[in-house]
Parts: C-alpha cells; sequence; structure tokens
C-alpha cells in the first residue's frame, strides 16, 4: 500500500483546523502556512505522479481487507489519469494562495479565506483519488459548500446572490448524485467503482442502467456547467474574488465535474453508443453557445466564465468522440487520439484560464472595475499583467506555439480521422470567435487611450502577484512540448491506457 496517498486529504483538512486556531494568535500564519501547505503538496503531487511510472497505486483505509473478494473498506486509489488532475489541483491551489497574499488584503476575515482554501483544496483532492462512490460524494460536499462560503466572500449584494444560485443548483446537483448512487447500491449492494463495474458486467436492466447514467450525467454536469446544467456559472466566478474564480474555472469544474464524469462513464459503466453520442452532443452544444454567450460580455470575469464552458465543450466533445469509437469498437488509435487531446486540453485550460482570472484580477486590484469600456491603456503601466495576459489569451485562442493550439489541433485532427466533420469546422470556428473575444480584451484592457485620466497610484501589482502570473505564463509555453511524442507517452498515455483498458483498473483494484 501507499502510505503517501492520505496526505493528500490529511495535510490540507489538518492545516485547516491550524489556521483557524493559530491565525487568531499570530499575525500573517495564516497566509505563509497555507502557501507552505500547497507547496508541500505540489511536491507531493508530482512525486507520486513520477513514481506511479504508468501503473497504479494502492491505500486502504484502516487496512480492511477485502471479504470473499468483495472490497469492503474505503480505498483511495491513484493511476495516470487522476495523478495528473491532483497536480493541477495542487500547482494550481499554490499561485492561487500565493497570489491571495496581496489580493486578499482588501477583504476582512483572512483567516477565514484561507481556512476554507485548505478546505477546497482537501475536498479536491478527496474526489479525485476516491475509490469509491460514496467518499467522492463526501469530499464533492465538503468542497463545495466551502465553495459556496468563497464565492460569497464579498459578502456585497452580488456576491451573496451568486452564491445563493450556486447553492441552489449545487443543493439540486448533489442530490441527483446521491438518488443515482442510492440506486446504484440497491442493485449492485457495493460502492467501489472496480466492484460496481464487475457488478453490472454480470448483466443488468438496460433501461435502469440508462436511467442512473442520466442521473450521474446530470448531477456531475451540473458540477462541470455544462450546457444545459451552467445557469448558476457565470454569476459565481464573476463575483467570487478573483483568486478563487481562478481556482473555480481552472481546477474545480474539472476536479468535481469533468473528471469524475470521464472516470465514472470509462471505468464504472459498460460504453454505450447511446450515451457517448448525449456526452459528445452535450460537448458541442457547450463548446459553442458558450462562445457565443462569452463575445457580447464586457464585464472581464463574465467573459472569461463563459469561456469556461466553451473550453470545457472542447474537452468534453473530445473525449465523447473516443467514447463513440470505444463503444462500435471501430478505429482504437484514434479514439485514443481523441481522448488524448481532451485530457490535454484539460491541463491547457487550467494553466491559461487560471492566469486569465488572476490577469483580471490584477486589473480589477489597480482600477477597481471590471468593466472594459472604463479601461485602457495599461499595458505601458502594467507591463507584466499585459504580457502575461496576451500569452494567456492567445493560449486560449489556440495561436501557436502556445499549448492551446497543440491540444486543439489534436482535437481537430482526430475528429477528422474519426469522420466527424462538423464537429471538426465548429472546432476551428469557435477557436476564431475565441481568439476575436480575446483580441477585444487585449484591445480595451492595454492598448486603448485610458478613457479616465491614471493617476500615480496606477502601477504593476505586488510581487505575490506578479509571481503567480509569470509562472502560469511560463507554463502555458512549456505545455506545448507535450504535443512532442516521447513527452506525450510518458505524461498522456497513462491516463489514456486506464481509460481505455478498463479491465486494467478493475483488476487492479478487485486483485488486491
Amino acid at each position: 500500500m501507499n502510505q503517501l496517498l492520505p496526505l493528500f486529504v490529511i495535510v490540507p483538512l489538518s492545516a485547516t483546523f491550524l489556521i483557524m486556531i493559530f491565525g487568531r494568535f499570530f499575525k500573517d500564519f495564516n497566509k505563509y502556512f497555507a502557501s507552505c501547505v500547497l507547496l508541500f503538496l505540489v511536491v507531493l503531487s508530482f512525486y507520486s505522479m513520477i513514481s506511479l511510472n504508468g501503473g497504479l497505486s494502492l491505500y486502504k483505509v484502516g487496512g480492511w481487507q477485502p471479504i470473499n473478494k468483495i472490497p469492503i473498506g474505503i480505498y483511495i486509489v491513484m493511476d495516470g489519469f487522476n495523478s495528473l488532475i491532483v497536480c493541477i489541483i495542487n500547482l494550481i491551489g499554490f499561485l492561487v494562495v500565493f497570489y491571495s497574499i496581496s489580493y486578499i488584503k482588501r477583504y476582512t476575515a483572512e483567516n477565514y479565506f484561507y481556512a476554507l482554501f485548505c478546505l477546497l483544496i482537501g475536498g479536491m483532492n478527496g474526489v479525485v483519488i476516491s475509490g469509491d462512490l460514496f467518499n467522492i460524494f463526501v469530499f464533492l460536499e465538503i468542497s463545495v459548500i466551502s465553495s459556496y462560503a468563497l464565492v460569497a466572500f464579498g459578502v456585497e449584494k452580488n456576491e451573496l446572490e451568486a452564491s445563493f444560485k450556486y447553492q441552489v443548483l449545487g443543493g439540486l446537483a448533489s442530490f441527483l448524485i446521491l438518488f443515482g448512487i442510492g440506486f446504484i447500491y440497491w442493485k449492485t449492494k457495493t460502492l467501489n467503482i472496480a466492484d460496481i463495474r464487475a457488478a453490472f458486467s454480470n448483466g443488468y436492466d438496460k433501461k435502469y442502467y440508462l436511467f442512473v447514467q442520466l442521473l450521474i450525467l446530470s448531477g456531475f454536469g451540473l458540477k462541470a456547467a455544462i450546457i444545459p446544467f451552467h445557469a448558476w456559472l457565470p454569476d459565481a466566478h464573476s463575483s467570487a474574488p478573483s483568486p478563487i474564480s481562478a481556482m473555480l474555472s481552472g481546477v474545480f469544474i474539472k476536479a468535481v465535474g469533468i473528471y469524475v464524469i470521464i472516470r465514472l462513464f470509462f471505468n464504472m459503466f459498460e460504453i454505450s453508443e447511446g450515451m457517448a453520442i448525449l456526452i459528445t452532443t452535450l460537448g458541442t452544444i457547450s463548446m459553442v453557445i458558450g462562445v457565443f454567450l462569452a463575445i457580447g460580455q464586457w464585464d472581464i470575469k463574465r467573459l472569461l466564465a463563459y469561456h469556461s464552458i466553451s473550453q470545457m465543450g472542447y474537452v468534453v466533445m473530445s473525449v465523447g468522440i473516443g467514447m463513440i469509437l470505444v463503444s462500435r469498437g471501430l478505429k482504437p488509435e484514434v479514439a485514443s487520439l481523441a481522448i488524448t487531446g481532451g485530457i490535454y486540453h484539460l491541463i491547457n485550460h487550467a494553466a491559461f484560464k487560471g492566469l486569465l482570472f488572476l490577469n483580471a484580477g490584477a486589473i480589477e486590484y489597480t482600477l477597481g472595475t471590471r468593466n472594459l469600456k472604463e479601461m485602457g491603456g495599461l499595458a505601458k503601466v502594467m507591463p507584466v499583467t499585459s504580457a502575461t495576459s496576451f500569452i494567456a489569451s492567445m493560449s486560449i485562442s489556440g495561436v501557436p506555439p502556445f499549448n492551446g493550439f497543440f491540444s486543439k489541433l489534436i482535437i481537430i485532427i482526430a475528429a477528422i480521422l474519426a469522420r466527424f466533420y462538423l464537429l471538426a469546422a465548429l472546432a476551428v470556428i469557435v477557436s476564431i470567435i475565441t481568439l476575436a473575444s480575446f483580441l477585444k480584451f487585449q484591445r480595451y484592457a492595454f492598448y486603448d487611450k485610458p478613457k479616465n485620466p491614471m493617476g500615480s497610484e496606477v502601477k504593476e501589482v505586488p510581487f505575490p502577484m506578479v509571481f503567480s502570473m509569470i509562472v502560469l505564463s511560463i507554463l502555458c509555453l512549456l505545455l506545448s512540448l507535450l504535443v512532442i511524442p516521447s513527452v506525450r507517452e510518458v505524461i498522456l498515455a497513462p491516463a489514456v491506457n486506464i481509460l481505455t483498458d478498463p479491465l486494467k483498473y478493475s483488476t487492479f483494484i478487485l486483485g488486491q
């Protein structure tokens, strides 16, 4: 057993309590302690991914062994897929919490912010590494409850309204998920993901099976804000403090939404063509409608929030294409390429969208506005913010040599090879509209004449904010290296293999 795996949950949850206790007595303890905790988790994440070496790792909480080959304990599992997601969560989390050292000073109750942030990280880590449905749900609730509070952290009217809407729809999503888990347990008498697959493979009622799949897809689709489940996202992401917006958009909707959908539909359910087509359709609709909703926005953070819907559409569509091919038993190499493109774009999105929200936070921190019509001329007075936002804008728009270009290229090539020519064309068109949207952002924020005279107080943001933006911009360039086959084989191939060969996952779990 891998004794390090529980630390992904134990460390951030313990940090939450320590911050609440010692933060009351020691000034600035919370911000530096939270940064150290996240830095430790970053090191642990990358060490765990490297040590896997393409295999799987397991920890049985309490040491409970299977009885008659039935797993009865809580299993914590790490493989090639969720190790990537854990690295994303903790790396972006560290950069965001370091950025917050300066940004969050404008708010009261910093102690609560850092405690809730660690709770959010612990919940997301728990969702990703849990090997059973019930603990996915438990950690899901830990993460979403802390996110409700963080969205409302400014306690202004807009923040409270956005948080309330988020809670209502989040509560509905949790109900659907718990309902689906209950139906699965009723039929299979187990909650372990690998064991559920084994139980379902022995025969099942197709209508019952389809009903359960729709419940799970609807619940986690709400968490991922896939259209038509997206109503909460624009308000929540735009109202939250910018570091939290970066976490929600760059990491949260992936960890508690997209990741779980991909994991369950590949490693727990048998892939059916009808469900694969439905998932691909939802991804395509999200990709197209999201970008059209974004292009008319003048509030920077709302513009970015709608683009999150669109970019996640790329991921879901690409993975859906892979699912269709797998269900038909056709072109396994193209199916692997489509899934690779989806996962690659998932990683890229965390970097460039996290960076864009930090850029928006830097502009709001300096000017006190998010309205593009009230900006202009910032390139001269905020050179780092301007340069990093340009890199992020080109990345999300799919302009070479930035990372977004290569993941979108793989998705488009996979769609063409799979003969989904319409989807490939839509992906290109959406990328062009995305570029138009971000050229508007660059022009109005940084290069137009200032709409209002800028005083001497308009200058570059403090070092912690600059540091996080620079690191993420470098990451947008470095992630382009994943297009190199030898690099892709080491980092992305283990994730694709565990999804396209579900028996590898279930055999390992049930054989331990």
